[in-house]
C-alpha cells in the first residue's frame, strides 16, 4: 500500500497561502505573516499530517485551532499596522498570536485554559523569534484594562453580544474583529470600527467558534 503524501513544511505553507488567496486574502503583509509561521508547530502530533488542510483541528483542553482561511479573513479585517498594540482573546495554541506578532508592535494574548497559555508561550519562546508577545492565563471577557487602550482587538471565541469591557478598551479609531452568535448556531464574524460617532459594524462571513466564557478554566495541569 502506498502511504499518503505528507507535505513538507514549505509545501504546507504554500498550500495554506494558496487557500488564503482563494478566499480573497490579498494583503501581502498578511500572506507573508501566515507563510512565516509553520502551522504544524501548533498542532498535536496526531494531526500534523493535516496541517496544510483548510480546516479546524482539535487541540488540547477541548479547543480547536481555526482553519487557515478563517485566520486569514480575521487578520486581514483587523488591518494591523506595525504601530499597533493588539489584544487577542482566546490564544488557544498560539497560532493566530504568532501571526499577529509578525504584523504588530505588541501583542497581548489571554487564554482561559492555563495549560494552553503555558504551552503557547513556551512554543513561541522556543521556536519563534517573537519578543513582542505576552501570553497569559486569564478571563478574556474582562480584557486587560491595565494595558488599555488597544489599537486592535481580536476574539477567537463567540460572544452573544459585543463585550462592553472590551469595547471600552478599544481606542477610538481602533478595530475589533469577533464572532457573534449563540454557540449552537452558525455565528457571524463581524468587524467593528470604533469612531467618535459610535461603532461602525461590517459583516464578514459565517463561522463557528467555541463560546466566549467568563472566568479561568479549572484545568488539571
Amino acid at each position: 500500500m502506498t502511504q499518503a503524501h505528507t507535505p513538507s513544511d514549505p509545501e504546507e505553507r504554500a498550500q495554506i497561502v494558496f487557500a488564503l488567496r482563494s478566499c480573497g486574502i490579498t494583503d501581502p503583509r498578511v500572506l507573508e505573516a501566515v507563510e512565516s509561521v509553520p502551522r504544524r508547530l501548533f498542532i498535536d502530533r496526531a494531526f500534523r499530517a493535516r496541517a496544510a488542510e483548510d480546516t479546524p483541528l482539535p487541540i488540547a483542553c477541548g479547543q480547536t485551532i481555526s482553519a487557515p482561511s478563517v485566520v486569514g479573513i480575521m487578520t486581514q479585517a483587523l488591518a494591523v499596522t506595525p504601530r499597533c498594540k493588539v489584544l487577542e482573546i482566546g490564544a488557544g495554541s498560539g497560532y493566530q498570536t504568532a501571526i499577529l506578532a509578525r504584523l504588530a508592535r505588541r501583542v497581548y494574548a489571554v487564554e482561559r485554559h492555563r495549560p494552553l497559555a503555558r504551552a503557547a508561550r513556551e512554543l513561541i519562546e522556543r521556536e519563534l523569534d517573537l519578543p513582542n508577545v505576552t501570553i497569559m492565563a486569564g478571563d478574556g471577557t474582562l480584557g486587560l484594562p491595565d494595558q488599555a487602550p488597544f489599537d486592535r482587538i481580536l476574539l477567537a471565541a463567540a460572544a452573544e453580544d459585543v463585550p462592553r469591557d472590551l469595547m471600552q478598551q478599544l481606542r477610538v479609531g481602533g478595530i475589533m474583529v469577533l464572532p457573534v452568535g449563540q454557540s449552537d448556531d452558525i455565528q457571524q464574524l463581524i468587524r467593528i470600527e470604533k469612531t467618535e460617532n459610535g461603532p461602525v459594524y461590517s459583516e464578514l462571513s459565517p463561522v463557528r467558534f467555541v463560546p466566549l466564557l467568563e472566568g479561568v478554566a479549572a484545568d488539571l495541569d
